[in-house]
Parts: C-alpha cells; sequence; structure tokens
C-alpha cells in the first residue's frame, strides 16, 4: 500500500515527574527544542507552555504550529507514577478457585539467599480478590466446568465495594480461554461499562505470576489512562492540531491512543524506552559510533535510566518491577531493557542515621522542585549542588527561562549536608554528586558486567537534562574511552519518540521440543500470531507509514533451563532443516550472552511470536557546517573541580561552536537546555552534526592540565 507522507512539522513530547520535553521537527529535520516544568494536574499545560517559547522561533503561534503538524508522539510516566503511587483503579481480581495467592507469593525470589524476605503486599489485596470455580487442565479439557453463578456472585460483590475495574486470570486460560471469555460475557451482560483485562488475550505466557500481574496492573490503568488520554487529545484537538496522534509504548514503539487505553501496560515505561532508540539513531549517524554496542544514559530531573543497544538491536527484557525486585509488582511484558534508579536531578540528598550521604531515591520533582527553583523546596537535591559547584548558571536555566537562586541552594547545601559532616559547602556538594555517581555506575555494571559484557568494549551515549554533570567520571569509573552526546541531549527519550515506529507483538504459547518437533502445531502457532500481525497493520490505514514488516521469534531454551531466549524463526518451520538452524541460531544467542552453548543440547520452545512494525516517515539530522557556528572567546567562570578548587575555569557557548572544534577540560559548556561539564583531563568534541563527542582519559590527575594551561586555551 502507498501512503502519502507527512511534509510538515512534527511534535514529540516526554512528560517526566519534574519537566516537559518538547522537540519540534521542522521539514528541513532541524530539531528545536523546549522544556517546562510538568503540571501534574493536566499535560497540556506543560506542553503549550514549551510551545510557547518554540512557535515565534518558527514565526508561528502555537495555534499555527500545531495546525501544521503531521504527527504528534506523546510519552509519559503517568501511569508509572500512578502506580507507584497507589493512585491506580479499584481493581478485582478473578482467578481459578484455589489460586488465591498467585500475587502475594510472587515467584519465590530474595535478594539475600540467607535472610528470609517477607511478602510485600500484593498488587490486589485478598478481599478483592474472587475465586472461581472452574478448572482447566494444560492439555485444554475442562475439568472443572465454568460455574457462572460464581462468577455472577464475584460480580454482585464487586459493585458493593466499589470496584472499578476487573483483573480476569484463569489457570491454562492460554491454552483453552473459553472461560474467561465466558467471564467477559458475563462482565458485559451484568456489569456493562466496567473495564476488565483477560489474561489470555494480553500475556499469553505459562508464567503464572508474571501473567496474572500483568493482567491486575493493565485492568488498574484502563479508567485512569482512558480518562487522561482522551483529555489529552481533547485538549490537542482543540488547540489546533489536525495530524495524527501516537503515544509512545514501553516496547520502543507507539501505538494511536485508542490501542493504548485497551492495553494501558504498555505505557508503562514509555517514555525511557525512547532514549536507545534516540541513541541509536544518533550513533549510526556519527560513523564513528556507527558499530559500537551502546550503553545508554538517560539522567532525568528525577531518575537515572540506563539501556543497552548491543549489535545493533535494542535489548528487550521482561524484567520491569514496579518497586523492589521480588517485593514489587512485575509488569510481565516484554519492553525496553531499561533500568531505573533515584539519581536525577532533582534526588533529593540526605544523610543516614550512620553519617554517609545518600542520593535519592525520591525526589523534589518538579513542585516544589530543588531549593533553587525558591518553590518551597527545603531539601537538598543533585541541581541544588550543580549550582554550588557553579557548573549551573542559575542566570541560564532553561536558557534562562527558569533563573535559579544561587543563594537558596548554595544555603540549603550547608544547613542540610556541610553543616552535619562538618565540611566546606563545595566539598559537601562534590561529595554529592559523587555518591550519585556511584549510584550510577552502579546501576550500569549491574546491566553489563553481570551479564558478561565488558563496559571498556563498549560506548557511551549520554541523554537527559542532567547528564552531562557526571557523565565524564561515571564513563572514567566504567572504563568506558568515549561519550556521544548529543546536543538535544536533554530531551533524548522526547526526540526518540520522533524516530520511533508502530511497533507491536503477538504471540501464542505451544510448547514444542526441536528433538521430536510437530511442525505442523508449530506453523499452526505462527500462522495464528502471523494473522493478529495483519489485522494490525491493516489497521494502519491512512497513517504516514513508509514500508511494514514482520519478524517471527520463539522463546526458547536448553532442557531444563528456567528462562528464555529469543530466537528469530521463519515463517514457517519448513524442513528439518529449519529446525536444524533454530537449534544453531539458539546456540549462537546463548554463547553471545552467557559465553556458553551446548551443541547436541535439543531445545524447549514455549512461545511463538509475530513482531509487526510499521516504518514510519522520519526526520533526517542534517549535517552542519563549520561555518553555521561562530564562537567567540571564551568566557570564564568560577567552578569547583577536586583537583582545582574553586577557581576560574573557561565556559563555552555551544551554540557557537562550530564543527570541529575541541574543548580541553576543565571547561563548562553552556546549551539551552544542558550542561556538559568537561573534567579535566578530559576534551570535548563537536561533530559535524553539532554533537558532543567527549574523550575520557583514565587517569585524570596524570593528564589533566594546570588552570592556568585550562585558561590559558
Amino acid at each position: 500500500m502507498i501512503y502519502l507522507l507527512p511534509v510538515g512539522f512534527r511534535i514529540s513530547v516526554d512528560t517526566g515527574g519534574t519537566f516537559t520535553d518538547v522537540v519540534v521537527a521542522d521539514a528541513d529535520g532541524v530539531l528545536h527544542l523546549a522544556k517546562a516544568p510538568t503540571d501534574l494536574r493536566r499535560a497540556f499545560q506543560s506542553i503549550e507552555e514549551a510551545l510557547s517559547g518554540l512557535a515565534p522561533e518558527l514565526g508561528l503561534t502555537v495555534t499555527e504550529l500545531l495546525a501544521r503538524t503531521d504527527v504528534f508522539t506523546y510519552g509519559t510516566t503517568r501511569a508509572t507514577n500512578a502506580i507507584v503511587e497507589g493512585k491506580t483503579a479499584r481493581t478485582a481480581f478473578f482467578t481459578t478457585e484455589g489460586f488465591p495467592d498467585v500475587l502475594l507469593l510472587r515467584e519465590g525470589g530474595k535478594l539475600e539467599p540467607f535472610r528470609q524476605l517477607e511478602f510485600g503486599a500484593p498488587y490486589v489485596p485478598r478481599h478483592l480478590t474472587f475465586e472461581i470455580r472452574e478448572r482447566i487442565d494444560s492439555e485444554g479439557d475442562v475439568f472443572v466446568p465454568l460455574d457462572d453463578g460464581s462468577v455472577l456472585e464475584a460480580i454482585e460483590r464487586c459493585r458493593v465495594l466499589d470496584v472499578e475495574a476487573v483483573a480476569v486470570c484463569l489457570i491454562w486460560s492460554i491454552v483453552n480461554p473459553a472461560h474467561e471469555l465466558r467471564i467477559a460475557e458475563l462482565l458485559a451482560a451484568h456489569w456493562p461499562g466496567v473495564a476488565f483485562t483477560l489474561s489470555h488475550e494480553l500475556n499469553p505466557i505459562v508464567r503464572e505470576y508474571r501473567r496474572a500481574s500483568s493482567t491486575a496492573i493493565d485492568a488498574s490503568l484502563k479508567p485512569l489512562m482512558q480518562e487522561y488520554l482522551q483529555r489529552l487529545e481533547r485538549d490537542l484537538r482543540d488547540a489546533g492540531l489536525t495530524g495524527h496522534i501516537f503515544v509512545a509504548t514501553s516496547f520502543g514503539g507507539a501505538w494511536r491512543p485508542q490501542e493504548v487505553v485497551e492495553r494501558p501496560i504498555y505505557s508503562v515505561g514509555s517514555g525511557p524506552s525512547m532514549a536507545p532508540v534516540a541513541a541509536l539513531t544518533y550513533a549510526r549517524a556519527e560513523q564513528a559510533f556507527a558499530a559500537d554496542d551502546l550503553i545508554v544514559c538517560d539522567t532525568g530531573g528525577t531518575t537515572f535510566d540506563v539501556g543497552l543497544v548491543s549489535g545493533g538491536e535494542i535489548n528487550y527484557a521482561a524484567e520491569t518491577w514496579l518497586g523492589g525486585r521480588w517485593t514489587g509488582h512485575i509488569t510481565g511484558i516484554r519492553a525496553v531493557d531499561v533500568k531505573s534508579i533515584g539519581a536525577g536531578g532533582g534526588s533529593i540528598v540526605w544523610i543516614d542515621p550512620g553519617g554517609l550521604i545518600r542520593v535519592g531515591p525520591h525526589s523534589a520533582g518538579a513542585d516544589p522542585g530543588p531549593a533553587c527553583y525558591a518553590r518551597g523546596g527545603d531539601e537538598a537535591t543533585i541541581t541544588d549542588a550543580a549550582v554550588v559547584l557553579g557548573w549551573i548558571d542559575p542566570d541560564y536555566f532553561l536558557g534562562g527561562r527558569l533563573p535559579l537562586d544561587a543563594a537558596a541552594a548554595r544555603d540549603v547545601i550547608e544547613r542540610t549536608l556541610a553543616a552535619p559532616l562538618g565540611l566546606g559547602v563545595h566539598e559537601a556538594a562534590f561529595a554529592a554528586l559523587t555518591i550519585a555517581s556511584e549510584n550510577i555506575v552502579g546501576a550500569i555494571r549491574e546491566l553489563t558486567i553481570a551479564r558478561g559484557i565488558d563496559p571498556r568494549e563498549v560506548a557511551v551515549v549520554a541523554g537527559g537534562g542532567a547528564s552531562g554533570l557526571n557523565i565524564v567520571p561515571i564513563a572514567r569509573e566504567l572504563g568506558c574511552p568515549r561519550i556521544l552526546l548529543p546536543s538535544t541531549a536533554s530531551a533524548l527519550s522526547s526526540c526518540g519518540a520522533l524516530f520511533a515506529d508502530v511497533v507491536s507483538e503477538f504471540s501464542k504459547s505451544r510448547y514444542a521440543e526441536t528433538r521430536s518437533l510437530d511442525r505442523q502445531l508449530v506453523n499452526e502457532a505462527l500462522a495464528a500470531v502471523d494473522a493478529q500481525a495483519d489485522a494490525f497493520l491493516a489497521g494502519l490505514s491512512g497513517l504516514p507509514v513508509v514500508e511494514t514488516r514482520r519478524d517471527f521469534l520463539v522463546e526458547a531454551r536448553y532442557r531444563a533451563q528456567v528462562w528464555e531466549l529469543d530466537v528469530p524463526v521463519p515463517a514457517r518451520l519448513e524442513t528439518d532443516a529449519d529446525v536444524r538452524a533454530l537449534e544453531e541460531a539458539f546456540h549462537a544467542t546463548h554463547e553471545r550472552i552467557f559465553a556458553v552453548r551446548e551443541p547436541g543440547q535439543y531445545l524447549e520452545c514455549l512461545l511463538w511470536k509475530a513482531r509487526a512494525t510499521a516504518v514510519l516517515a522520519k526526520p533526517e539530522l542534517g549535517a552542519r557546517d563549520a561555518g553555521e557556528r561562530v564562537a567567540g572567546p571564551p568566557a570564564t567562570t568560577d567552578a569547583y573541580f577536586a583537583e582545582f578548587g574553586f577557581a576560574p575555569v573557561s565556559r563555552h557557548e555551544g551554540a557557537g561552536l562550530a564543527a570541529g572544534t575541541r574543548v580541553d577540560g576543565p571547561a563548562i559548556i553552556r546549551e539551552p537546555t544542558t550542561t556538559v561539564v568537561v573534567y579535566p583531563g578530559s576534551s570535548a568534541f563537536v561533530t559535524p552534526f553539532g554533537n558532543y563527542i567527549l574523550e575520557v582519559k583514565e587517569d585524570a590527575a596524570a593528564t589533566h592540565a594546570t588552570r592556568e594551561e585550562a585558561l590559558a586555551r
């Protein structure tokens, strides 16, 4: 099918806990960035505020800009925050009689082998858990017929208890969904309008807890996200938007709003999932990074997110925990593999009872925000520390649109950190940044070294408004030699949404062993998911799609292993040679990830999948000529570094640095929406695309110049 391609603007938005990032791509592919504090009550307020600063640059009003926008893509932390804060819908859980504790027992894991771990509260409490009289066995046969009366009793009790949504997860519904479908009929007939989710439709996997957890989370989000997205769409249309609206998903792609409302669990973590998409796009544009595996760091106002790109492909996992691992709640769905910790610019710095500095997990958010925002915040944050160190210019924050109170930042660092610890105010602020960096290094090591990946052999792509503050010592500690920091780093996730495609995945559970694989049954499973992919892609008619494709995969494992790996497969397994090719592909994947292969060992295949992708038209990154940027002589500003103390260093305006420019540390580079701190012993190079490549020396003490030499440059 041929589609008309967009010729107007493209807008992407990432609504975080502290700031809302907005990126506008014009017809020439030039990206325009803006930030606004996040309005937690109404998403459009923050979007409108950011666009109000951008539209005049384009010679338009906000209404005119929206009217000429072909594609608007939106990412949000709304679903994640609602779960963490306990503000989801009041949800009931319908499960097979005899299995009420699935959400309580979880998977039985614990963090330490010799310490008992207490069970956390289940996602749905016991008084809202209803046992339905029915049972289907593992072969799909009806062992106990569904008792409609038990379902009607549960529905009536739910209405009395003011339940707003229902999660239905029955044993072995993935093999035979008849009982779940009958419950759906009874809900529609006796409780019309109630939100509900059926586990076999959402997440047809064998693992009972993960399927139940994803079902409960999805159902609890439906009323909230329906209202939230419908209001946003209404606000955008009322403001003049006539183009297509997409919502970013945790799968690293985008869906239309109605599809997200049907499966809102895919909006959990949708913002962070876009950062690897942007990182891969920038790395491919910069030839020096095109062949590298990437560590993708995104330091926002509330969290630090880290993901991986391996072999030119974004890593996926089904290990997203909301709350602590084993004690929180797992989404149970495949998503871009991103780990998050509380180490963002707004993370609160505090002293524990043992007298040690801690950073996070709590954040000052956007309201009241850090003390330097002068909005009532009275706890020290990383942003306050960076202001005290002289790294952030209080008169140039957000390009001067949000002046900061440097005195308030100094006072809160002095009062809450320096005085209690007997340190100078600069030493205390630097210690806070150091602790935040160490926390981040620990998170990256968990994602790399713990999986057999040597950080010294990969490159770092840094994004987020606070990334430039400490990415150099982070990379230095990890042994990473180079960092790519895009000029649009402060809105990395939002930029990723500009380059995202419409992606969805469909799966069918069908157990098979490669030693005696029944190709007919397997091909039936592949045909079923292929038909679902067909229907999904057919429903995209009229969208700005360049091409469509589908990929087939199977989740497989060696005999008796606990976890599976994804392996590509053809659309049909026609011959024994196809089965042997599947085994060899698994051996290679297992060796790449675990450094071990078992040739001759047969595979257990559990889940057959089709991934449908509609490739959207995207803006092209344009190179900039050296003459497009004319830098004046660098200014001088006072800043603190451990090697020099608080002393003058050079300060450069990023907007004026021409391609090919080299800036040696110690130095500060100011961008309108971020700050790049070039530490002693490191250097920053401006690429033809206007991005920064930071070269990190292993031994800063042995390589940094004197303060006078740095200033002379």
